[in-house]
Formats: C-alpha cells, sequence, structure tokens
C-alpha cells in the first residue's frame, strides 16, 4: 500500500537508525536511544512500518539466562528506500548523533 502522508521526524530518524544499523537487527531501546524517540512513540512507529512492509521483525532469545527475548527490527529492501528516500532533518540527526543518508 503506497503511503499518502508524509513521514514524521520520528520516523525519519527511526529509519535512520536502521539504516545505519545495515543488514543486523536492532532492538527497541538501541531503536530509543540512538532515534532520540520515547518508547511509547517507538514501537506503535515500528508496529506500523511493519505492517506496512517496510520493517521485518523477529523475536531473539537471550545469549545469557535469565533474561526474556527481545524483538528485533531491520529494514526490508522497500523500507531501505523509504529511509533513503526520507533522511531526518538536520537539526534532529544532529543531536541524535545519525548521519542522514546520502544518495
Amino acid at each position: 500500500m503506497p503511503r499518502t502522508r508524509a513521514l514524521s521526524n520520528h520516523a525519519r530518524s527511526v529509519l535512520a537508525a536502521l539504516l545505519d544499523a545495515g543488514a543486523g537487527w536492532s532492538h527497541g531501546y538501541e531503536l530509543c536511544r540512538l532515534a532520540d524517540v520515547k518508547s511509547g512513540t517507538l514501537y506503535p512507529l515500528l508496529i506500523r512500518l511493519e505492517a506496512q512492509g517496510y520493517l521485518e521483525a523477529e523475536w531473539q532469545q537471550p545469549a545469557e539466562g535469565g533474561r526474556p527475548p527481545r524483538h528485533a527490527y531491520r529494514l526490508t529492501k522497500t523500507g531501505v528506500q523509504l529511509a533513503r528516500d526520507n533522511p531526518p532533518e538536520r537539526k534532529v540527526a544532529a543531536r541524535s548523533g545519525l548521519r542522514t543518508a546520502t544518495t
């Protein structure tokens, strides 16, 4: 389904953090920190991006015993293109330490 609304700055920052991770998986806490987004904003955004086919997600078992499984995310091919087409605004990217996408 094609997008009809512009992406928020939070969405752009999360996409940039995932783009920086490349093919690796990222966890919610890490994305909150890198994108400077609160968890109450992040998780609905991740759910929406996954439902739209821009992200894939999986549950990962912890390396250490006694810890709960963690949900991990990475961009799909269309998600990579969305992230490249919608880099975060410069002030948001500079504050969070993200680099803006260059193409």
